[in-house]
This record gives C-alpha cells, structure tokens and sequence, in this order.
C-alpha cells in the first residue's frame, strides 16, 4: 500500500492529535466565552447575530482543521467577536441610533383580513407563506384574522383578535400605526 496514498485519506497522526487536542480546548474556550458574554449571545438570531455564529464557526473550523492557526489565536478572534457583540448590543439597548442599525423593524404583513401586498413584497414574503403562520398558530380564516407581522428574527406573529386602542404591543411595528388610524 502507497504510504502517501494512505496519509492523504486519514492525515498524519501528528494532525489527528492536533484537531482532537485543539478541537477539544476550543470546545470549553467557546463555552467560557459564552457564559462570559450571557444569554444575549445565545438568544433568538437577528442578522447580526446570524453572522457572528458564522464567524464563529469558520474560526473554529480554521482551528481545528489547520495547523498554521493556533489555539490562542482562535480563542482571541472568537474573545474579539464576543466582545464586539457585547458592546453593540450594549449601545443598542441604549442608543435608538445604533439599534436602528444593527435590528430590522418588526413588520406588518396583513391587517384586519387583508393582505399587505406591497409590503409584502418589500419584506420577500409569500402569500403562502402568511397562510402557513396563520394555520401554525391554530388559525382558519385569512379573514379571522386581525394581524400577522413579520419579526426581526424572520419569525410571524399572528394575531387573531386585536384591540387596536390597546395594541402597545405593535407600536414599533412598520406599518401599524397607518393602518390602525384608518380604522379608527
């Protein structure tokens, strides 16, 4: 048997060790980065959110599937991204500025029975798509139906019976407030 052939396919025992080893350090280093960042970093995804665990992911891969990328180093990166999310999630819960920036608008897609269909255009969103949320929620009638928004974490809300002179709930929803002076 070719001896090069056989270290192609299952590698040198030298990188078998390093991806166990580093594999498993990187493992409890992600841990307490996680548990030193809090809940916030492992909470429902926004876009930015959905990046940062990308990165995360692709550093990880780096460390454990190549040599030339240290632990240390794959533990500052993940530490720089953790600490970068911290501070803007920081500033957006104190700045509307820096929030408006980071998280999308929660959006209203049908209201009072009817659909939304330029809006729903805007946000790439189905009519069947809207359906499926309606009848995920225990929903029947399109027409029962007061409101279904489109959150900032790609989820619906659907709504089956809305109070439009109570609806605190919705106030940063885009399009609410048009729709709510209309009926009223």
């Amino acid at each position: 048997m070719d001896y090069s052939l056989t270290s192609d396919i299952f590698g040198s025992w030298e990188s078998i060790l390093h991806t166990v080893v580093v594999g498993t350090l990187s493992y409890f280093g992600v841990i307490v980065w996680l548990r030193i960042s809090g809940k916030r970093t492992l909470s429902k995804w926004n876009s930015f959110d959905f990046v940062v665990t990308v990165a995360f992911g692709s550093i990880l891969a780096s460390s454990l599937l190549s040599t030339s990328t240290p632990w240390t180093q794959a533990m500052l990166a993940v530490g720089m991204l953790v600490s970068f999310q911290y501070i803007l999630t920081w500033l957006s819960v104190r700045t509307s500025v820096v929030q408006g920036l980071l998280k999308a608008e929660p959006t209203l897609l049908l209201f009072k029975g009817e659909f939304l269909y330029k809006t729903m255009k805007e946000q790439r969103v189905a009519e069947g798509e809207v359906l499926a949320a309606i009848r995920t929620q225990g929903g029947s009638s399109v027409e029962d139906t007061d409101a279904v928004i489109l959150e900032t974490n790609g989820n619906f809300s659907v709504i089956q019976t809305l109070d439009i002179s109570n609806a605190s709930a919705l106030r940063d929803v885009r399009g609410f407030r048009g729709q709510a002076v209309k009926v009223v």
